[in-house]
C-alpha cells in the first residue's frame, strides 16, 4: 500500500459547478492507480479543473495543438524517476488538468455520469503520469484501457454504472 498521497485539487473555472463528492472521487481515483501500479512511495498530485478555452490554450502552448481536449497530463517524472518534495520527500507525479465542460458532454454522450467520466479522465491521466503512453502503440493503448477498467470497476464506476456518494462521505 501507497505511504502517503496528497491530491491538491484546484477549481479554475466558472463555468461548471463541481459536484459535491467529485473531489474525494478524484482523491480515490488517483490512490486506486497507485495501488494498481504497486506504487510504494509517497506521492503528491495536483489537479486542475479549467474550462474548454484554459485547456485549448494549454494543449496549444504544451502539445502544439490547436483546440480544446478533456484532460491534459503533465507528467514530472520519467523512466520511473520523479522530482522529490524537499519538505516531505514525496514524490512529485505531476499535472493533470481536466475541461470539466467536455468533461460533462462526453458523460451526456457516453451515457454516464459526470462523476464516472471524472474518474475515468483521472485514471487515465494518471496512468501518464506513470510513464504510460497510448500514443505510441496500440498494444500500450489496449493495457491502458484495461487498467482503466480494472480501476473503476474497483472504484463501483464499472462501465455505464453511476456512482452516487452521500455528503457524509
Amino acid at each position: 500500500m501507497t505511504e502517503r498521497i496528497k491530491v491538491l485539487i484546484t477549481n479554475d473555472q466558472k463555468k461548471v459547478k463541481i459536484p459535491t463528492g467529485v473531489r474525494l472521487l478524484v482523491r480515490r481515483s488517483c490512490h486506486a492507480v497507485l495501488e494498481l501500479e504497486n506504487f510504494e512511495a509517497s506521492a503528491e498530485i495536483s489537479v486542475t479543473f479549467v474550462d474548454d478555452d484554459e485547456i485549448h490554450k494549454l494543449n496549444k502552448k504544451y502539445r502544439e495543438v490547436d483546440r480544446s481536449t478533456d484532460v491534459l497530463s503533465f507528467p514530472l517524472g520519467e523512466n520511473g524517476n520523479y522530482d522529490e518534495n524537499p519538505d516531505t520527500g514525496a514524490k512529485m507525479l505531476g499535472d493533470i488538468v481536466i475541461s470539466i465542460e467536455t468533461a460533462v458532454r462526453q458523460a451526456e454522450r457516453y451515457g454516464h455520469s459526470l462523476q464516472r467520466e471524472v474518474a475515468f479522465l483521472t485514471v487515465h491521466s494518471m496512468l501518464h503520469l506513470l510513464g504510460y503512453d497510448h500514443e505510441e502503440s496500440g498494444i500500450e493503448a489496449v493495457h491502458m484501457r484495461e487498467k482503466e477498467e480494472t480501476v473503476l470497476t474497483k472504484l463501483g464506476l464499472k462501465r455505464n454504472d453511476s456512482y452516487y456518494m452521500d455528503d457524509a462521505e
